[in-house]
């Protein structure tokens, strides 16, 4: 199975994310793009109530693509959601083609020399990269090739979009009628 993970805090999953999976789709040829919603981000505030809010949410948006699927793995165990566990774990569950691709955007892959292991997980995966800055600073991404990551460029058109700005100004303009709903139901954001 050719596999691509899309892991992310998600808070909450916004028609961007979806875009950026519809495109990997697209123009990757995947069997599947696996939905991971971080249950404890390393970096990130962590509100242990909401982590189970941004799980449903992800199934709401992603339930209408039968080629997108929403793992809950890292909630299963009860530790910092680190991607590097994450990748091993897929492995010992898929069935997979080659190396697990990866969607990262730009603002976390400039620094993915510093996560967790990240000397393992450049080896275990192959990342694809979405502009998220006007930006790109050239000589930081030929220093992480030169350190052995594998990554390409996704030619999509930036979209100034990020989920901050999305929970100050909520609307089905950025999020799917389903989480616009889920949102208002459960209370979330205020």
């Amino acid at each position: 199975m050719k596999l691509c993970v899309f892991q992310g805090t998600f808070n909450p999953i916004h028609k961007v994310h979806l875009k950026m999976a519809e495109f990997v789709l697209t123009n990757y040829n995947f069997n599947k793009i696996l939905f991971i919603p971080a249950y404890k981000p390393p970096h990130k505030d962590y509100d242990p109530a909401l982590s189970i809010h941004r799980l449903n949410m992800v199934k709401l948006a992603t339930q209408s693509n039968p080629k997108f699927e929403v793992c809950d793995i890292e909630f299963q165990s009860n530790r910092i959601s680190y991607t590097y566990y994450t990748i091993l774990e897929l492995y010992k569950i898929y069935d997979v083609d080659g190396k697990i691709n990866f969607i990262i955007g730009t603002d976390a892959f400039k620094n993915i020399d510093k996560w967790y292991e990240a000397d393992k997980l450049k080896e275990l995966i192959n990342f694809i990269v979405f502009k998220r800055e006007n930006e790109l600073d050239d000589l930081r991404y030929k220093e992480l090739k030169s350190k052995g990551y594998n990554f390409t460029f996704a030619q999509m058109d930036f979209e100034d979009v990020s989920s901050t700005i999305i929970r100050k100004n909520l609307s089905d303009k950025y999020v799917t009628k389903e989480v616009m709903r889920y949102i208002e139901e459960n209370g979330l954001y205020k």
